[in-house]
């Protein structure tokens, strides 16, 4: 089956009914990406047309949990983009430990849109790894949030297909995890630095401070405005030292950058500045 062309009527009547039946707004995100989404579900339900799709979402809604999971599922794996996770071990984890210790002993540090939890799993990994004695001094908080439900819930139960542990070295993979059938399943005391929360990114507000906060590969799917609403909602929870990891595809934009220097732009790695700098 072709790919079906959406019209801007058409996504704006999908859009709808999400809003009614889910409470879930695509307004904030980017119309291309959205359309691209739901052709594929489209495709999979042998819709020939967006008027039979809107029938469809109409009808099942079964179909519509499917669409808006599509809508919001991004796919990840442990470690992704290595070199990321080399510049958080060598340089950055280091210096907010070392802040920490002069700041009550407690280090908090957030990944938005977790998906399956394969970013904040691997830092507490690397935390284990190469930071145990730091961990016996100072109470580290790994928070992960995601807005879809399903998804939340299934990084919590951490087993994973093969391919999402595919640039971890066999040693790592054989002291944190074990196999269970065809996939495999993350260690508990892994499992048990990091809290899993449903929560919607263009929210912040509702949420405490954090050291240092992941947001990589995520805002490429917002528009602008409501890029720079939640680069401002980062560097608001952001205390002055924080950190800011964006995706190698993503930057700050606005009147945000003002907010942040570069501590190594190449990994898209910020530093939270004072809003007089």
């Amino acid at each position: 089956m072709e790919p079906v062309e959406i019209g801007d009527e058409e996504l704006a009547e999908i859009g709808l009914i999400l809003e009614m039946r889910r409470n879930f707004s695509m307004s904030v995100y980017k119309d291309k990406c959205m359309k691209r989404r739901i052709s594929i579900r489209m495709r999979s339900c042998r819709c020939h047309d967006a008027a039979a799709y809107c029938n469809l979402l109409r009808q099942s809604e079964q179909e519509i949990d499917l669409l808006q999971k599509a809508l919001t599922i991004h796919v990840s794996q442990f470690f992704r983009n290595p070199s990321m996770f080399e510049k958080l071990r060598s340089q950055v984890l280091p210096s907010l430990f070392v802040s920490s210790a002069m700041n009550g002993g407690k280090l908090r540090i957030w990944s938005l849109g977790c998906a399956g939890g394969e970013e904040a799993y691997s830092l507490a990994i690397l935390l284990r790894e190469h930071f145990a004695h730091q961990l016996q001094h100072t109470a580290v908080v790994i928070d992960a949030t995601d807005i879809d439900l399903e998804t939340i819930q299934a990084a919590r139960a951490a087993e994973y297909n093969e391919d999402r542990l595919k640039d971890l070295p066999d040693r790592i993979r054989a002291r944190y995890f074990r196999p269970n059938g065809s996939r495999m399943w993350l260690s508990q005391a892994i499992r048990d630095m990091v809290t899993f929360h449903q929560g919607n990114i263009t929210a912040l507000e509702k949420y405490l401070p954090h050291d240092l906060v992941l947001c990589r590969n995520t805002l490429i799917y917002f528009t602008r405005p409501d890029q720079e609403k939640i680069l401002n909602g980062i560097a608001d929870i952001l205390p002055q030292g924080g950190i800011l990891v964006l995706g190698k595809s993503e930057t700050l934009v606005g009147e945000v950058r003002h907010k942040f220097s570069a501590i190594c732009p190449v990994e898209r790695i910020y530093r939270r500045v004072s809003d007089c700098a």
